[in-house]
């Protein structure tokens, strides 16, 4: 079975976090997955236990942990699993490249990936999940073909016109 784990630092970050499934739905990748709320400073037996049953289940997993401040959990998790982990801290926008460095400035042999939007972060743990179900690449072409369609259209649309600074916004 292939897993997306969503992993919170904590439950206010569900708004940011539930994009990921939201995204999943929308474009019909048929990939499981689920949150959890576990905070590498608080509850740090917690997050293990949790890891452990993840990496007794043969399951493919591709892990995206969704956290703020100073992101213990994404190194932890990587740390720990043998299995991908995509850092999508919801106030990266906020912290900006400090944030980046928090995230992914790990030791070596503990990867740590970047993605600062939840979109594009499920989007990159489907493509990862493809290695293992191929089935996936078809859905990932499609999409991809949908975004292409996307710009297309908004080219013919303007071609030729001038543009108000109104039609900007």
């Amino acid at each position: 079975m292939q897993k997306l784990i969503v992993l919170m630092g904590s439950r206010k970050d569900i708004l940011f976090a539930r994009r990921i499934g939201v995204f999943l739905e929308k474009e019909e990748f048929l990939v499981e997955y689920e949150y959890n709320v576990s905070s590498a400073h608080k509850t740090p037996k917690t997050l293990i236990k949790k890891l452990e049953n993840y990496e007794k289940s043969g399951d493919d997993i591709v892990y995206i942990t969704v956290a703020g401040l100073s992101d213990a959990l994404s190194g932890t998790v990587a740390g720990y699993s043998k299995y991908p982990v995509i850092a999508c801290p919801p106030d990266s926008k906020k912290y900006r490249w400090t944030k980046v460095f928090s995230s992914m400035i790990t030791p070596q042999g503990v990867p740590v990936l970047f993605i600062s939007e939840p979109e594009n972060a499920a989007l990159a743990a489907v493509k990862i999940l493809a290695f293992s179900n191929h089935s996936l690449y078809e859905k990932i072409a499609m999409y991809q073909q949908k975004r292409k369609e996307e710009v297309i259209k908004a080219d013919k649309e303007i071609k030729g016109k001038k543009i108000a600074e109104r039609d900007v916004k």
